[in-house]
């Protein structure tokens, strides 16, 4: 009884402790769209020259969470985030001073030189940010599966996921207050990296790796063929089986390039966006807005965990099928909305749809930690992470050229059409097996 007592305060603590960690990386990494307004109208920075930009980061995230869920796998995870946060903290106050470091290197304080080298500064800090925020995520899908059952891995997964609309969310109200009240974008790094920085010392004091790390036993029925045998050519063989060549795992990634196309567009280029509509939105509630989101993004989150565990057996698959299917749904009714359509009515139509699109994103997370188990979750993660954020190629160059040449136009349809792809895609997976382990006492609880 004192031992499940006991795991169940870690549990909970791992849970809580990393939400509010991985919170801090949204910190320093997405303030960048808050800014860009500000730095486009002082130094006429273009919105194809920010798309440029947004989608050299995406990508090199995408490839820097491939790398360390590989790391994080075999890695202590609390270390791991800790040296990330760090370098990104670090990289978001220089990030203040792009202009002086561009008039240091072209010798200019303003002009077409000075621009390009700020844009280029600019650039080359973000691409140094984004590398180590890959250290954000997949230590913690190695902590959740680790620490959280299967059977109760969609519900808790579900919960630790809001980290990402908390970070994002509480961000984007920040930012919005700063610009308002300062009108100087440096303080959207500057800030906000004072309050990452606190974050640093949080993670270090109060994370645990796995429960063997606090002396309690780890998690039983999660048998997988390595645990025998943990030589270097078992676990290569392992993570091909169970990642690199498994289907599931490719379908869920592609999947996952559709959600954040659509989650993209929004949280990039929201802002911008809706200071451009014909009723156009102040910073604030611009902010507000984007806030909103990802508030109802949580709320979708949770009930998306809750809804797979209790009527779908755990198989969250199913469910991220159908809740795709309506964010479709929320998108086209945005588009057909008149152009002098209230702000509150097109606040409160986003803040559905993020309803719908987080419980996806929490999901397919989830059906693919279950897949790979917990020898390879964060590798499987990463693979994911790194397909998903191919999609900056789309809502980064592809939406900054559009907006420079066409406006907005039909920007909701265009994100309804990827949203009905991706249902389509996942709903192939409806009958796969529940999990990737080894079921000795229960062989048929895997079909």
């Amino acid at each position: 009884m004192k031992t499940k007592k006991s795991f169940k305060y870690w549990q909970w603590r791992v849970i809580i402790c990393s939400m509010i960690g991985y919170s801090m990386f949204y910190f320093v990494r997405k303030n960048f769209s808050f800014a860009m307004p500000s730095l486009g109208e002082e130094y006429g920075i273009t919105n194809t020259s920010f798309g440029v930009i947004l989608s050299l980061v995406g990508i090199l995230y995408g490839v820097s969470k491939f790398v360390n869920g590989f790391i994080a796998d075999r890695f202590n995870a609390r270390w791991h985030m800790v040296i990330g946060l760090t370098a990104c903290v670090i990289l978001n106050f220089l990030f203040g001073w792009s202009d002086r470091i561009s008039t240091w290197i072209t010798g200019q304080a303003s002009g077409p030189d000075f621009v390009g080298g700020m844009v280029v500064v600019m650039a080359v800090l973000l691409v140094l940010n984004n590398l180590f925020q890959g250290c954000g995520f997949p230590p913690c899908n190695r902590l959740l599966v680790h620490w959280v059952p299967p059977r109760e891995l969609a519900t808790k997964t579900a919960v630790w996921n809001t980290s990402h609309s908390i970070g994002a969310g509480i961000l984007a109200v920040l930012c919005g207050y700063i610009i308002a009240a300062t009108d100087n974008w440096r303080m959207c790094f500057w800030i906000p990296g004072a309050i990452a920085a606190a974050g640093i010392f949080f993670i270090l004091f109060t994370l645990a790796d796995t429960p063997s790390s606090v002396g309690l036993p780890e998690l039983p029925d999660t048998k997988t063929e390595i645990d025998d045998d943990l030589s270097p050519q078992a676990y290569r063989a392992f993570l091909r089986k169970h990642v690199l060549l498994n289907p599931v795992i490719w379908v869920l990634a592609v999947t996952d390039l559709f959600v954040y196309v659509v989650r993209f567009a929004i949280l990039d280029w929201g802002p911008t966006f809706l200071s451009h509509m014909a009723v156009p939105l102040s910073p604030q509630l611009a902010g507000w807005t984007i806030g909103i989101f990802e508030v109802a993004g949580c709320a979708g989150m949770l009930c998306a965990g809750w809804i797979s565990d209790r009527f779908f057996g755990g198989k969250s698959h199913r469910v991220l099928a159908v809740e795709m299917g309506l964010v479709a749904v929320c998108l086209v009714i945005l588009q057909l909305l008149p152009d002098n359509t209230s702000p509150i009515l097109v606040l409160a139509l986003l803040a559905v749809a993020g309803f719908f699109l987080y419980g996806p994103q929490a999901l397919l997370g989830v059906t693919a930690s279950k897949h790979a188990t917990k020898k390879a979750a964060a590798s499987a993660g990463g693979l994911i992470g790194m397909m998903s954020y191919g999609s900056v190629l789309i809502t980064g160059v592809g939406l900054g050229w559009f907006s420079d040449h066409f406006g907005w136009d039909h920007l909701f349809i265009l994100m309804a059409g990827f949203a009905v792809v991706g249902g389509i895609l996942v709903a192939t997976l409806w009958n796969i097996k529940d999990d990737g382990y080894i079921h000795e006492n229960n062989p048929t609880k895997q079909i």
